[in-house]
């Protein structure tokens, strides 16, 4: 007795799934990469200001923050007053020139003043500070 003997296929990969997923994957990482803060996130009440202007980000600002606890972060990480001023002279010259202040209206002035004081030390000449307008 003959038994008849089927040939068998290779197994084969269907690609076109595969081609679409990585496509779709790709779109996700193109957009979620592209999206980028200006800010760190930190909680900040800015205190208002008549004379107050918005400007273009024209350069990425370096950002000490002072929240309302008194806390201090450079660029969204915590820090100390005291270490303030060597990280702010290990930054590279175009961001230690574009540095800003950004302090809750509820900070108290002592830290401010502090921290006014490291960037000064830290050879910082320009400061300007982020307020918002009034309210209307």
């Amino acid at each position: 007795m003959k038994f008849a003997v089927r040939k068998r296929r290779a197994p084969s990969i269907i690609i076109v799934s595969l081609v679409d997923i990585l496509t779709i994957l790709l779109i996700f990482f193109v957009v979620s990469t592209t999206f980028k803060k200006d800010q760190p996130e930190v909680q900040i009440n800015l205190p208002e200001s008549k004379t107050s202007s918005a400007k273009p980000a024209e350069i990425e600002h370096a950002i000490v923050s002072v929240d309302a606890e008194d806390a201090l972060q450079l660029d969204g990480k915590d820090i100390a007053v005291d270490e303030l001023q060597a990280a702010i002279e290990n930054l590279p010259p175009t961001r230690k020139s574009a540095l800003v202040l950004k302090a809750d209206e509820k900070a108290s002035f002592g830290i401010i003043i502090k921290v006014m004081d490291a960037l000064k030390l830290a050879g910082v000449k320009n400061l300007p500070a982020f307020t918002q307008p009034p309210s209307k």
